[in-house]
């Protein structure tokens, strides 16, 4: 880029030195637009200090569709300029699970289904997470579902199956994540093996609270490495009263702001829209999704504020074959379903912020692990 813009400066200063006239002012005024516009790109193209992946579990075109119309016509979505598209299969099965996709994304490999972090020989394989940990950079999980459930577990934890939730609760103590909040508790402190997890976080300098204390909204904000547990095994739905998605979303960025100046990689999990879909439950996924949504909302205003931010959001999967039927209208979706399990459509990719560019197109889910590392310049 230095040396087209090198290039482009000579061009520019030559077209001065001959004789004024009509058709050389053209030349100039041309030349004059193309280094605006290439300094444009360059600036465009700037890489980010921060990056927030977000993945809406199960969250096809259609559940995004649903959660619009049923929204007065608009989603956060709508305001990411770029849009891509990418192929969820996994190593050895055209329909992924989230444990596969996951790990896809998060250390640009394909893998057998039900791997966390591992490949299809069941070896560990290094994470996003765990490079910007080695680049000195904070990090961070967040979670709808416990937080050893297979999405964010693939981002920390090495296990031959996402079943195994006390060892992957283990995991979490082999790198030190700044930020954890999810479901889960008795993996860490109600274990086969006695252990109590939470103890040994704490010996380690973490602040740990639960659901059994004061609410995420009522804590004060942390200086050190927070672990926050919403419930003892799955969160409940948000019809039912689930309420800390939003909050901890602009919770997790403004702490993780503070932890490191290189700047932090944060993931959050919309766990439940998934689960509406394998429930064939079209109210489910909605309101599932309208959570996600001011999620999504709350930290695409924090990356507008911070200026230095890339947000990129993406589901695993769709889950249900969910689809829009006649008959509905604003306000009102009559969904149906082919399927009680997950898909292989296409999956829609969405970004914002310095570095937005690389996300266009269609590709494979690895490609999101190659190009947030890219981004980041590791």
């Amino acid at each position: 880029m230095n040396k087209l813009l090198f290039f482009l400066l000579i061009c520019f200063a030559a077209t001065s030195c001959v004789t004024t006239s009509k058709t050389t002012s053209t030349a100039q005024e041309v030349i004059t637009k193309i280094v605006k516009d290439t300094v444009y790109v360059a600036e465009k193209r700037k890489k980010p200090k921060n990056i927030i992946l977000m993945i809406g579990d199960g969250m096809g075109l259609t559940q995004i569709s649903a959660g619009m119309y049923m929204n007065n016509n608009q989603l956060a979505l709508e305001k990411f300029p770029v849009i891509g598209l990418h192929k969820c299969h996994a190593d050895n099965d055209l329909i992924t699970d989230s444990a596969a996709a996951a790990t896809s994304f998060a250390s640009g490999i394909k893998t057998y289904n039900g791997a966390i972090g591992v490949d299809r020989n069941k070896k560990p394989v290094v994470t996003i997470l765990e490079l910007a940990e080695e680049k000195g950079l904070a990090t961070g999980l967040v979670a709808t579902s416990t937080i050893v459930h297979a999405t964010p577990a693939s981002f920390i934890a090495h296990q031959p199956q996402r079943k195994m939730y006390e060892e992957i609760a283990a995991d979490f103590l082999t790198t030190e994540v700044d930020l954890f909040i999810g479901g889960g508790k008795k993996y860490f402190d109600r274990r086969v093996d006695s252990r109590n997890l939470l103890d040994e976080f704490t010996a380690k300098g973490y602040q740990i609270n639960t659901f059994l204390g004061k609410s995420l909204e009522e804590l004060e904000m942390p200086t050190a490495n927070f672990g926050y547990l919403t419930a003892d095994s799955d969160p409940i739905p948000v019809a039912r009263g689930r309420d800390y998605l939003p909050y901890a979303s602009t919770f997790s960025c403004k702490f993780l702001d503070k932890r490191s100046p290189k700047g932090f990689f944060l993931m959050i999990e919309g766990s439940q829209i998934d689960w509406g879909g394998h429930a064939n439950d079209s109210d489910y996924i909605i309101t599932e999704m309208l959570d996600f949504n001011e999620s999504i909302e709350n930290v695409l205003e924090y990356a507008k504020k911070d200026g230095n931010t890339l947000v990129v959001i993406t589901a695993d999967h769709e889950t249900g074959g969910y689809a829009i039927q006649k008959g509905s209208k604003m306000g009102e979706i009559k969904g149906a379903f082919t399927s009680d399990y997950h898909t292989g459509d296409l999956i829609p990719v969405f970004a914002y912020g310095p570095g937005a560019e690389a996300f266009a197109g269609i590709y494979e889910n690895t490609a999101i692990f190659d190009k947030i590392k890219e981004a980041f310049g590791f």
